[in-house]
């Protein structure tokens, strides 16, 4: 063998023998001495799917419709006297996302439903998936209350002119206590629901699109009734 083979051989060994212990055991004995010193790496956890949108549009349902007129008529004669206005009750359908027209104003003289959107407390979504998951009564809790509620005066409040509501059942008594209201909201509009996917969350209010609230102060104000609860498509 050649001198200059010679040299650049020793040379080779001398590289291999330079390796560190732990790296030539490595480069050896491969996935037994991960297991044996406790190298072995963290399994991969698969990707999660991204959860689908949520829904944005609503296909025309009559026997829905029927339905909330229905739940409509029977809440304001249940409400009898307490009443001061008949004619319109504002039905909120929780069993709906955020992103969905859910509070309906069933027009019992006319038989006509129109639907706006309407956020839900955060108390009641904790996760904020869009979806109302519980209601609660709790003062502090910040969640929405299922119930009749009998809609009283207008007042100047932090997020403008609202409507004072007045529970009427043990799920909803403490609705004045906790100042539970209507309100005009940026939160509750079609943009918001195009930026972030859904609705923001109220403390437990019935919260509206500022561009619609005046349909609630003109139509659903002034002694009539609101009932909130999940109803679910027919």
């Amino acid at each position: 063998m050649k001198r200059r083979d010679l040299i650049l051989g020793g040379l080779a060994a001398g590289a291999a023998l330079a390796v560190p212990g732990r790296a030539l055991a490595r480069q050896v004995l491969g996935d037994e001495f991960d297991k044996t010193f406790g190298l072995t790496p963290a399994p991969v956890e698969p990707a999660v799917p991204a959860p689908p949108p949520l829904p944005t549009e609503v296909v025309p349902n009559p026997a829905y419709d029927r339905k909330i007129l229905e739940i409509a008529a029977r809440e304001r004669d249940r409400a009898g006297a307490a009443l001061w206005r008949r004619d319109i009750v504002g039905v909120a359908d929780f069993a709906r996302p955020s992103t969905l027209p859910r509070l309906h104003f069933a027009n019992l003289e006319n038989g006509t439903v129109r639907s706006f959107l309407v956020a839900h407390g955060r108390g009641s979504d904790p996760e904020h998936s869009g979806f109302l998951q519980q209601f609660s009564n709790v003062p502090g809790s910040e969640a929405t209350s299922r119930g009749a509620y009998i809609t009283a005066e207008w007042y100047k409040g932090k997020y403008g002119t609202s409507i004072r509501l007045l529970g009427q059942d043990s799920d909803n008594s403490t609705a004045l206590q906790r100042a539970i209201v209507m309100h005009p909201a940026s939160y509750a509009t079609e943009s918001h629901i195009a930026r972030f996917g859904r609705l923001g969350r109220s403390e437990g209010c019935f919260a509206m699109s500022p561009d619609q609230f005046n349909e609630a102060l003109w139509h659903l104000s002034g002694g009539r009734l609101l009932y909130a609860d999940r109803i679910g498509d027919a």
